[in-house]
């Protein structure tokens, strides 16, 4: 799979790699632009033509210049819809091409990358990407080649009648747009702080709406409506700043071109006084030369123009396009799945250098065996499931499944073995069928229903819709109970050989716990289950629990044996006891 963050902060080398991958169709609308120039600015030597035949010529001739003109014209105009029919089709599918890329790698990204990143600045990023790249290429083949070739030949038409005006002409357009390109270039800060908050915008308006909840909990509507002004505001300000220090660079152009456009029509008729020039060259003359000046313009504003394109995208691509910080192994194979034993050994690993988690921590899980995780909050029950699943690689030691080093076999292969249902339910705002088929896609509708039933979801046929009813963000058109029921179908379904339980009947009331519960132990059936609990007494039928304190391991063995030890276990059950009699009180 191609490596993008190669191209993190190198926007160039970014957009011709989508300009290569479809090089056929930009090289036709490439010469179509170049055809359509030269057919453009011929039609103005064709008109130098038919003045002169028209103040000295016969008749025949001005009538065959006339037949060139309008073949000309005609070819001009063509020629340029040629190119944006092809430029419709190929500009817009490089930006899916882009896109695509873009989400392919980010989801490559470990959830720690992630954890530090608005999801609405992700995506907003993507976007802002994929259209500064549809403007660039706009731009570069509609704004920028055009100019710079017919400046490129019309100096040289100059050129037959004066050289040195030509010369003149030549040195004063370089210079025009050299100084634009160089003052252009020196307002990236401003570019760059526009995209940067023009992004946190975006991050922060979706953050809200995500949360929105939470927000009419707290009635901070207000509060977030203000929050949200000061940070339009503030993207306001840069965007003005931005563009009035463009609108100043073309101010001071539009100002050099008259004066020089002036010159030069005076220049022109003097050396047709003079008699060093036909009426047909003074005309030719002035055409071409404010062609020029026109193309240094239009030429100055495409490149400012293109170069805060640039910025917004170079922006973008450094924070889209970091490396990703979890890779396979250069020769890592799939997991074999031959059973479902896993180790621990010498574990050593921490969010942060300074704050380990665990050190030296073993353990050993054998297959189709039922393990309960207890302990109190910070302990490292989380952490444990996320470096089982390879969230984080480790700084020491290594996890083993069935004697495989899990840093050594793929991340899908070993994802595909483990079934997870959590706490907090995740649904796509999809269908049921859907959701639960998410599990194993390639599954038949009735395998789907087969995981339902065995998931105890009785509830769907009697839903607006049953399984194709769509359940909202989140899941949210769905009690907690039906939603952890889903979740245990798209387990079923998965039908992976280890199975991790995150507190899956924590918040549920006493008639879904019962239905979960039941679930569950049709799930758990000739399966490795790893539970993390912290209500004790939906342990008891495990075969082990294990208890963690600050990363290690304080207590393990099966719940009736822990009882009878009276160690770290019996003082937590007895805990529990007392929260449930002051509960009855």
């Amino acid at each position: 799979m191609d490596d993008l963050s190669r191209f993190a902060g190198r926007p160039f080398a970014f957009v011709g790699r989508y300009v290569r991958t479809r090089w056929r169709a930009h090289a036709i609308i490439a010469g179509s632009v170049v055809a359509a120039v030269m057919c453009a600015v011929g039609t103005q030597y064709g008109l130098k033509v038919l003045v002169d035949s028209l103040t000295s010529g016969p008749a025949s001739s001005v009538w065959l210049t006339f037949l060139l003109m309008a073949a000309l014209i005609a070819s001009d105009n063509l020629l340029w819809r040629a190119a944006g029919w092809v430029a419709s089709t190929t500009f817009v599918n490089v930006t899916g091409d882009l896109r695509r890329d873009l989400f392919r790698h980010i989801t490559g990204h470990a959830p720690s990358y992630f954890a530090g990143q608005l999801p609405g600045t992700l995506t907003g990023r993507i976007t802002a990407t994929s259209n500064a790249v549809y403007a660039i290429e706009n731009m570069v083949v509609f704004n920028v080649l055009p100019p710079c070739l017919a400046t490129i030949v019309a100096i040289n038409l100059v050129a037959t009648v004066s050289i040195a005006m030509a010369t003149v002409l030549s040195a004063l357009g370089g210079i025009i747009v050299v100084g634009m390109f160089y003052l252009a270039a020196a307002g990236q800060p401003l570019h760059h702080d526009f995209a940067a908050k023009a992004a946190a915008v975006d991050g922060e308006m979706v953050d809200v709406v995500s949360n929105i909840s939470l927000v009419k909990t707290f009635c901070a509507a207000p509060r977030e409506i203000a929050r949200i002004g000061e940070k339009v505001d503030c993207e306001m300000v840069a965007r003005s700043r931005s563009l009035r220090y463009l609108e100043r660079l073309r101010v001071g152009h539009a100002i050099t071109t008259v004066a020089i456009a002036i010159g030069l029509v005076g220049w022109a008729v003097t050396l047709w006084q003079n008699g060093r020039a036909t009426a047909g060259d003074v005309v030719l003359t002035a055409t071409l030369g404010l062609s020029v000046l026109h193309a240094t313009r239009d030429l100055a504003v495409a490149l400012v123009d293109v170069t805060q394109h640039f910025a917004r995208l170079s922006e973008a691509l450094v924070v889209l396009l970091a490396g990703h910080q979890l890779r396979d192994h250069p020769e890592a194979g799939q997991l074999a799945k031959r059973g479902a034993s896993i180790e621990f050994e010498n574990v050593r690993f921490g969010y942060t250098p300074e704050r380990p988690v665990f050190e030296g921590f073993n353990l050993q899980i054998e297959s189709d065996q039922r393990v309960g995780i207890v302990g109190e909050s910070g302990s490292g029950k989380s952490t444990l499931f996320a470096l089982l699943q390879r969230f984080y690689d480790l700084q020491g030691g290594r996890i083993l499944i069935d004697g495989q080093e899990i840093a050594r076999v793929t991340q899908d292969s070993l994802r595909s073995a483990i079934a997870v249902v959590p706490q907090d339910i995740s649904l796509f705002h999809r269908s049921i069928m859907e959701n639960i088929r998410y599990g194993r896609p390639d599954a038949t509708d009735g395998e789907v229903l087969r995981a339902a039933g065995a998931a105890g979801c009785d509830f769907i046929p009697d839903l607006p819709g049953g399984f194709d009813m769509i359940v909202g963000d989140r899941g949210a058109k769905l009690s907690g109970g039906e939603r952890q029921r889903i979740a245990i179908a798209r387990a079923f379904l998965k039908n992976s050989p280890i199975l991790l339980l995150d507190e899956a009947t924590a918040s549920l009331d006493g008639d879904s716990e019962e239905a979960v519960r039941t679930a569950l132990t049709r799930l758990m059936h000739r399966r490795t289950v790893i539970a993390i609990a912290h209500r004790l007494s939906t342990l008891r039928n495990f075969d082990r629990v294990v208890v963690l304190k600050a990363g290690r391991v304080v207590d393990d063995g099966a719940p009736d044996d822990l009882m009878m030890r009276k160690g770290p276990y019996y003082e937590l059950m007895c805990r529990e006891m007392d929260r449930l009699k002051e509960q009855l009180v």
